[in-house]
């Protein structure tokens, strides 16, 4: 198959991707009456029984036995779970309580809270139109905050989380897969989730039954709606640019936002559209600046060869 063949692939897989993730706003308003620890907890073990199955098709599940013997590594992922944990349970929150617009202003965010972590954690030295952008996103929480009358946790927990678990991701390094990696964030889960199903069910606030027959199956599907996404994720990522990728991401935002204004009925205030204003001119920069040094980039690349050849007559 050609590069342009896998280009477009790619190109399609991640717009499908990130087209899920935009609809979640109202797969997760759909399981209501279930409480945000309920979804979760569903969402983490019919993922995992979902990522068994394929392993256990495509013969990789040995992987676990190396992971669970090194003791280094598993704490990482340990870490890692726990922070998408808190992502998954607060942006449910979100949804179930009306505030789907805040859940996608974290997401929004998210990239600018990613580069600092970068500044603060692992050093990274930022251009100086990054920045800019840092400072304009930091404008846009504090104008925020003072609109609410209290911090946007909803919005910064998304943003922290998602980046910390970015960082996680990244500590951990490429020799998982991204079903190999779901797959051991949620086996570090499960226990929790199966805890928390039982105590559910004990003390009557389980909504499996008694909210139609519809409900259990959804529920269930929780799975299915975490691993899709996140392979087709990860199938676009081999076969397109990081740039391309990093300009498909606003889709899900934007579809969240959209979701939230104009299907689950959430209003938007002025103040609300400044502060989010704010932020998209802060991704424009970083967006512009990320184009900008991919060029650079790639022209450097493209000069090596040339400039070796004419130094080296031979």
């Amino acid at each position: 198959m050609s590069n342009e063949d896998e280009t477009r692939k790619g190109t399609l897989y991640g717009f499908l991707a990130y087209l899920a993730w935009g609809m979640f706003p109202l797969y997760f308003h759909a399981l209501i009456p279930a409480g945000p620890w309920e979804i979760l907890a569903h969402r983490i073990l019919w993922t995992l029984l979902l990522c068994v199955v394929l392993l256990g098709v495509t013969r990789h599940l040995g992987f676990l036995r190396s992971l669970f013997g090194d003791l280094k590594r598993l704490g990482a992922i340990s870490i890692a779970a726990v922070l998408i944990a808190i992502n998954w349970v607060v942006y449910v929150l979100a949804v179930t309580t009306g505030h789907v617009t805040e859940a996608a202003l974290g997401y929004f965010l998210n990239p600018l809270v990613t580069v600092m972590l970068g500044v603060l954690v692992l050093g990274e030295k930022l251009r100086r139109m990054q920045w800019l952008a840092v400072a304009i996103g930091v404008i846009a929480c504090v104008y925020l905050a003072v609109d609410y009358g209290s911090p946007p946790w909803i919005s910064v927990g998304l943003a922290l989380s998602f980046a910390a678990y970015g960082l996680m991701k990244k500590r951990v390094g490429g020799r998982l897969t991204a079903l190999e990696g779901l797959t051991a964030e949620t086996v570090v889960l499960a226990p929790f989730a199966a805890v928390m199903l039982v105590w559910l069910g004990a003390t009557g606030r389980s909504t499996w039954s008694g909210n139609g027959s519809w409900h259990p199956l959804l529920l269930a599907l929780s799975g299915v709606a975490t691993a899709i996404p996140l392979l087709l994720f990860a199938a676009a990522a081999r076969r397109i640019p990081l740039s391309t990728i990093g300009l498909l991401q606003f889709m899900t935002p934007v579809m969240q936002l959209l979701c939230g204004v104009l299907v689950l009925g959430e209003t938007m205030s002025a103040g609300r559209w400044v502060g989010l204003g704010l932020v998209w001119i802060a991704l424009v920069v970083l967006t512009a600046d990320s184009l900008a040094q991919a060029r650079r980039t790639r022209r450097a690349r493209r000069a090596t060869p040339l400039e070796t050849s004419a130094a080296d007559p031979t």
